[in-house]
């Protein structure tokens, strides 16, 4: 990896995409979808200002999560469009995630610790189903796996399990 001065205000499409371990494609995906912004040489070549390092770092994190482009978007436009974004811009931001990660955790924890038992899906396949959902009770709950599914967050709140 050639090395970019650290001293550069603006990188290239081929540097961004080179420090930031991001296809130019997904970079242009990313513009195009309001995720990212750059501006034009006269050239019409793109110039990305330093800061989409730290956007770029967030979007594939929150992606990795399983966080939707959707709220992806919606979190990065409540940081200043004018400036590069302060640490104390990231740590609002990061705090308005705060109930949506300790949720998805949760969800990720009840995955892996019940998986392997009953999880109120309706298939009824596993000898301890029918002990724990006879008659499959808990499809007059909803649909899916009754038992891993958390609650989204409520504002404010704690996660809370659908079986609860």
């Amino acid at each position: 990896m050639a090395s970019i001065s650290w001293k550069s205000k603006e990188l290239s499409v081929g540097q961004v995409a080179e420090r930031s371990g991001v296809a130019v494609s997904a970079l242009h995906f990313y513009e195009r979808q309001g995720l990212i912004s750059s501006r034009r040489t006269a050239g019409n070549q793109r110039r990305y200002h330093r800061d989409v390092l730290r956007r770029l770092a967030f979007i594939r994190v929150s992606q990795r999560v399983g966080i939707p482009l959707s709220r992806i978007r919606a979190a990065l436009a409540t940081l200043p469009e004018g400036r590069t974004p302060t640490r104390e811009d990231w740590a609002r931001l990061s705090q308005a995630w705060r109930g949506d990660l300790d949720a998805r955790i949760l969800q990720l924890q009840r995955l892996r610790d019940d998986l392997t038992d009953c999880i109120g899906c309706g298939c009824l396949s596993l000898e301890h189903c029918v002990l724990s959902n006879p008659y499959d009770v808990l499809g007059s709950e909803g649909p899916g796996p009754r038992r891993l599914l958390v609650s989204p967050m409520p504002e404010g709140g704690a996660a809370e399990s659908v079986e609860e």
